[in-house]
């Protein structure tokens, strides 16, 4: 509970509060100011609008002035709406016991300190913001004209606004900064001071929010640590070939294809949840591609380049190494994208070297692509293009404030309260320090996933696409497929996931995880986390599928492991990395999983 001090509060320590909350009033915005045009001499001009957000915004402002009678309807309202509030609060503050007009969603994690409830101000702010809020995304929906693109762009930016402007973000409206700030005496907001400028420094002049601390972890140390070595490179891969830790291992190896948007190690953080770890002491011979970080010498890799030199090229590299003709792949998210069409291209070459596929959180028809498809339209891919060509690819950190959009109270707005308000230190988190590991896109590859996949959805269409002289056409591909997906994915939405057991032709087992993106992905069974849904019987909508679906306690892995099982051949002795033909480059996790931009900001001046 927030304590107001009394009026003739004139301890030593209150004009201490009261200075120090004068200085930063006085010095914070020029400091910033000052440090972004001297250091970096930043220019914003150009970069107004890059999202066309403002076009679309026009275009429902022309639809309200157009239709008042349902403009006035929605303020009476929110006007009634908010006399239910102001009446429900009077009669709590007379001692009476209400029910909240509004409360926040199960998920909301804003509003935890317990003033948000027990203090009748903060309840009432609290509520007069989610009715707003309510309200205004209610309104946009209602206003929006019949393009679904353009209305799916308005209702993500409201979301957006609404967000920004709610009041755990700022510290007179929030109990828990307000409390901090009386008991340090204003020390959270200096503190929080430095932080922002840390901050834009690391960002080289634009904000880049530190979500962990990044010297709590060092490649090969304390993450991506699973014993392995690396036995291949070209110029687009390292191939990591592990340790066993098992006497005996399964015949058929296995190739893990990670995504290149950010590094591998999602899969092998550390060793308590790596499934790399996990897969190695289950028994199996695990191959894992590490993409490179790309610069502009890259800028015309393509993305028949990623297929040949990515999991073609490892493939040839493993048979070397294990005398086995084929392997079991897992794809996970872009990297279950391109081994869907390398599939399809081996189809076609009648080349049987992918045995059992698996593919997580992956998209193959991108008609629905989720809140992702806010941000591609032909105007902003092209926008995009004339960014990307002028360095030869896409930075790393524009892709990640991309994905910190779709979830910004989680990944933004949580991190402004806690740093800058607070003068909290981030808390070490391993998946957080993966996240801000951002890797660059080569120009031509991410224009023609973009152009061909996104906008056009011409992997969904048989010949859409034409790989290595090659059609690729996903029905060809007949290998054993699992399928696993997670339920609050924003990036590869699930039921977006699931259309491909229409494009595929082979047996499917497809399987619902709980969580999101890398949460449900990233469950070791020991945690006992989550659960996940299964259904033997194909069903042409997934809602019926998932209603007819078993529901287990716990992670996927187990599960999964099951069906590799029927795939993975006999035991044979384990195998050593370097064995056969391959001779050991260098020890993992590598030297391409290093090359980082995470304490590198681009552009930034020497000192």
């Amino acid at each position: 509970m927030v304590e107001q001090p009394s009026a003739d509060d004139t301890s030593e320590e209150t004009q201490d509060l009261a200075t120090t909350l004068s200085t930063i009033a006085e010095q914070s915005s020029e400091m910033v100011s000052d440090f972004l045009k001297e250091t970096y001499g930043i220019d914003y001009a150009s970069q107004v609008d890059p999202l066309n957000i403002g076009g679309a915004f026009l275009e429902l402002t022309t639809r309200m002035m157009t239709n008042p009678a349902l403009l006035v309807q929605a303020q009476m309202s929110l006007w009634k709406s908010h006399m239910d509030l102001w009446h429900s609060t009077t009669q709590r503050m007379l001692g009476h016991d209400v029910e909240p007009t509004i409360e926040p969603e199960q998920h909301d994690r804003r509003f935890r300190h317990e003033a948000w409830e027990d203090n009748e101000l903060f309840d009432y702010i609290k509520q007069s913001y989610l009715l707003s809020a309510r309200w205004l995304r209610s309104t946009v929906k209602t206003l929006h004209g019949k393009d679904e693109h353009e209305a799916e762009k308005i209702d993500f930016f409201t979301r957006q606004f609404v967000d920004a402007l709610a009041p755990s973000n700022f510290m007179l409206t929030n109990p828990e900064v307000l409390e901090a700030t009386m008991e340090s005496g204003g020390q959270n907001l200096l503190k929080g001071l430095d932080h922002l400028l840390h901050d834009l420094r690391r960002g080289g002049g634009q904000l880049k929010i530190s979500m962990t601390d990044d010297d709590a972890f060092a490649l090969g140390e304390n993450v991506a640590i699973t014993p392995g070595k690396v036995i291949f490179q070209n110029d687009l891969i390292q191939l990591i070939q592990y340790e066993p830790s098992t006497k005996k291992v399964a015949e058929r190896p296995v190739l893990i294809i990670p995504p290149w948007i950010n590094k591998y190690y999602i899969l092998d953080l550390r060793p308590e949840n790596s499934f790399i770890q996990w897969m190695v002491d289950q028994g199996q011979t695990v191959f894992c591609i590490s993409w490179v970080n790309p610069d502009e010498t890259l800028a015309q890799k393509t993305f028949e380049d990623y297929m040949f030199e990515g999991p073609l090229a490892a493939i040839d590299v493993i048979q070397k190494a294990t005398g086995r003709k084929d392997v079991n792949a897992v794809g996970y998210c872009l990297g279950g994208t391109l081994l869907s069409v390398t599939l399809a291209y081996l189809a076609v070459k009648k080349k049987p070297l992918v045995h059992a596929a698996t593919f997580i959180a992956t998209l193959t028809d991108f008609s629905e692509p989720g809140e992702l498809g806010v941000f591609i339209d032909d105007e902003q891919v092209t926008l995009l293009e004339e960014k990307m060509a002028e360095k030869g690819y896409l930075e790393g950190k524009d892709m990640a404030a991309t994905f910190n959009l779709l979830r910004a109270n989680d990944l933004i707005w949580s991190f402004v309260v806690n740093n800058y308000l607070l003068g909290k230190e981030p808390f070490p988190f391993d998946l957080l320090y993966w996240n801000e590991d951002a890797t660059r896109m080569p120009a031509a590859m991410h224009s023609f996933y973009l152009r061909k996949m996104y906008l056009e959805n011409l992997l969904a269409v048989p010949g859409g696409i034409e790989l290595g002289g090659v059609p690729i056409d996903l029905a060809k591909i007949k290998v054993p497929v699992y399928m696993v997906s997670a339920r609050e994915d924003h990036i590869a939405p699930w039921r977006s996931t699931y259309l491909a057991i229409d494009l595929f032709n082979g047996p499917i087992r497809f399987v619902l995880t709980a969580a999101g993106h890398i949460a449900g992905v990233v469950n070791p069974p020991h945690k006992n986390k989550y659960a996940y849904w299964t259904n033997s019987r194909r069903a042409k909508h997934p809602e019926v599928w998932y209603k007819n679906a078993k529901k287990h306690d716990g992670s996927w892995w187990n599960d999964w492991a099951k069906w590799l099982h029927k795939h993975q051949g006999k035991d044979v002795a384990a195998r050593k990395p370097g064995g056969g033909k391959i001779k050991v480059i260098e020890d993992a996790p590598g030297s391409y999983v290093r090359v980082s931009i995470l304490h590198e900001p681009s552009d930034e001046p020497e000192s």
